[in-house]
């Protein structure tokens, strides 16, 4: 499937293939700040549950602290633009543990990309000894439980107010029970 960006003025016509993924480094931080002007509040809003005009300069500071063990991130481009970014955070008392966040750009979102990221972060993870992700999805937020339920088929949320909150088992499989690929 085809999509046509046409945010800040740029018109381009690709598909999630075309996007590279890779981890996120130091070099990344304009492109991090210019990727809020896709954003919507509503986006914005499912990832940091606070009304929030942009990306918190606390979470832009967090991502300097990158170990790429315990905290990695991903980030998928296109022609230089970052279109998305899914991290873990690893729980200090139960290591084989990790919280897992995605952020995707309102142009890009529901087009797979998203999982896309998921699955290359899962596999890193695993290598690293984690077996487990938690998310916490607000209540709103119908395509991230939608895409939990396809990743994760088995898995049912507990309830903590506004939010849902899931445990994650790795390996990701799909609804046939198979190892899915990254």
């Amino acid at each position: 499937m085809k999509l046509l960006d046409v945010s800040n003025g740029a018109c381009v016509d690709a598909t999630v293939h075309d996007v590279r993924i890779r981890p996120y480094g130091i070099g990344d931080e304009e492109a991090l700040r210019k990727m809020s002007d896709r954003l919507s509040r509503e986006s914005l809003y499912t990832r940091f549950f606070t009304g929030t005009p942009a990306l918190p300069e606390a979470y832009v500071r967090a991502l300097h602290q990158l170990d790429h063990w315990d905290h990695e991130a991903m980030v998928a481009l296109l022609d230089g633009r970052m279109l998305g970014i899914a991290e873990y955070v690893r729980d200090r008392k139960e290591p084989w543990r990790a919280e897992i966040a995605v952020l995707i750009t309102d142009p890009w979102q529901r087009h797979g990309l998203a999982s896309r990221m998921v699955r290359y972060l899962s596999q890193l993870a695993e290598r690293r000894g984690i077996s487990e992700f938690d998310a916490d999805v607000t209540l709103a937020n119908r395509t991230a439980m939608s895409a939990i339920r396809t990743g994760w088929p088995a898995v049912r949320p507990s309830s903590d107010g506004g939010s849902a909150h899931y445990r994650l088992p790795l390996p990701l499989t799909s609804a046939n029970g198979l190892r899915v690929p990254g």
